[in-house]
């Protein structure tokens, strides 16, 4: 439901064009408004899609971050126990 109103000036040869078209549309010019102002925030915002705009901030984040290649795909899980065979080869008494 419509509640909110937004109003602004507009030349006469715009209000004309835009007065026939809904005429010829049979749709009130309201609803030609309505259309034309989600287009035009659909392809300006980029939240809309999103698709290009992650597709740069990847590239971009991808420069900054590296990978460890530490060879071992079980590496995270036995961390634990590698850090502290380390700690006590290197602190050993």
């Amino acid at each position: 439901m419509k509640t909110e109103v937004y109003s602004w000036r507009l030349s006469g040869e715009l209000k004309s064009d835009l007065e026939r078209q809904a005429r010829l549309r049979k749709v009130p010019v309201s609803s030609i408004l309505d259309n034309a102002v989600r287009d035009w925030l659909q392809k300006n915002n980029g939240d809309s899609d999103g698709g290009d705009v992650q597709r740069r901030l990847h590239a971009a984040a991808k420069r900054c971050f590296a990978a460890f290649a530490g060879g071992d795909s079980h590496g995270a899980e036995k961390a634990r126990t590698n850090i502290r065979r380390r700690l006590r080869r290197r602190y050993a008494r």
